[in-house]
């Protein structure tokens, strides 16, 4: 192959598009005489609104609230950007007035929810007791514990008076659609921006349990909250979770079965291990460097030459220490580690990016690996375990110039890697 990095973002770029909402959504003209009212929220957001002004012909209004950058010029639907993962007072500020829409509507009027990967983050409402400034510190703790998306999503529904089903039941008794891109393992409509349409099934004392796995200290008025089981959230037999309807329209596997089917009209052998795969970014990389090896000596899964895919989203642990020090987020450090188990192995090329085009905080998709990584590295001084320690992935990869920068693709099935094998 004449060029394998140009082959991979082409994998990226595939995979990316078969994750847009262009064609998903249909004709959404209703039947009731009253309002629709369109409440956009995640990464997708603003191109998820854009189809639905697209496809819709009568009277249309409403929010897509969306991270900043991520926004998109609209006739009738409003963009607000707010903070990401971080939440902020902007957050806050449009989630409270898209509560208090929801509220007005009547049992003539009809609400369209458009939720992607990201919205737990940006409708950032607490619950009736709790401050903003003690939520926002919560969920950045959650971010640098290393706990998985379902467990920092169960903490948030809990302290939120938007998620966990709440949006659904303030527009009740107005009609609920919902359409989601799913950026979770397992495609839980639940756990998909914290679910604010969508029942949780989870308790109070699921959200203490995590919180205390992870020490992430909490006030004591929280904790009584929770223990009291006031942040419960609405069950699951309200009439407005059985009328309304939930719409997947794409998914992490869409995205992954996208990049295998160009990876065979470029006659590469795709292998998929899967679309749910979660842990530790640096473990996962072993996992990957292992079966890479077992590819190339024994021609095990699948021949050579071939790419091996796959999704879901890991985590990366970081102390309290090394805080000042990180700089790069989940796919750069797979990659890092990655590198550091292939030491230069021939005929191993390598992409991990993030499908929303930003990889944690950075302004970076992910970056891209080659047989000469370390060698390059070597001869700049770049110490790669020292960068792996520090989790400082996105300094060592922009020093060699392999980061992969696509800006806000305005989608989000979380992880997409591939391993070409040669």
């Amino acid at each position: 192959m004449e060029n394998p990095r140009a082959f991979l973002e082409e994998l990226f770029t595939e995979a990316v598009q078969a994750a847009l909402p262009a064609g998903k959504i249909p004709d959404l003209r209703q039947s009731q005489r009253g309002r629709t009212f369109i409440v956009a929220a995640g990464k997708g957001a603003a191109s998820m609104a854009k189809e639905v002004e697209q496809t819709w012909s009568g009277e249309i209004e409403g929010i897509a609230l969306t991270r900043y950058q991520h926004g998109l010029d609209l006739k009738h639907i409003r963009v607000i950007e707010a903070g990401h993962p971080v939440p902020d007072e902007e957050g806050e500020k449009a989630a409270r007035e898209i509560l208090q829409k929801a509220t007005e509507l009547t049992e003539e009027d009809c609400l369209i929810c458009l939720i992607s990967g990201g919205g737990s983050a940006l409708l950032s409402l607490p619950a009736e007791g709790i401050s903003f400034g003690e939520k926002k510190a919560i969920n950045k703790a959650l971010l640098k514990s290393g706990a998985n998306i379902q467990e920092m999503n169960t903490v948030r529904k809990k302290l939120s008076s938007i998620k966990g089903g709440r949006l659904a039941v303030a527009a009740w008794p107005a009609k609920v659609i919902t359409y989601l891109i799913s950026d979770v393992p397992g495609d839980d409509p639940s756990v998909i921006a914290s679910g604010p349409t969508v029942p949780d099934d989870t308790g109070c004392a699921d959200a203490l349990r995590i919180l205390d796995q992870y020490s992430i200290d909490v006030s004591e008025e929280i904790r009584s909250l929770l223990l009291s089981g006031k942040l419960t959230p609405p069950a699951a037999d309200h009439p407005v979770f059985n009328e309304g309807s939930l719409n997947m329209i794409a998914t992490p596997q869409d995205a992954l079965q996208a990049a295998a089917n160009l990876a065979r009209r470029h006659d590469i052998h795709p292998i998929i291990l899967g679309d749910k795969i979660e842990g530790e970014a640096k473990e996962v990389a072993k996992v990957m460097a292992g079966i890479t090896r077992q590819v190339l000596e024994h021609d095990e899964p699948q021949k050579k030459p071939c790419v091996i895919l796959s999704g879901g989203e890991t985590t990366v642990t970081v102390t309290s220490s090394e805080i000042s020090t990180v700089r790069g987020g989940r796919n750069a450090e797979f990659l890092l580690a990655f590198a550091a188990e292939m030491e230069g192995q021939e005929g191993v090329y390598a992409i991990a990016a993030d499908t929303d085009g930003i990889d944690g905080t950075e302004d970076n998709a992910g970056a891209y690996y080659d047989p000469e990584t370390g060698k390059r590295a070597q001869a700049m001084s770049l110490h790669l375990q020292d960068y792996l320690v520090r989790h400082d992935a996105y300094s060592f990869f922009d020093a060699l110039g392999d980061l992969l920068k696509t800006g806000p693709t305005r989608t989000n099935v979380n992880d997409f890697r591939a391993i070409l094998v040669l």
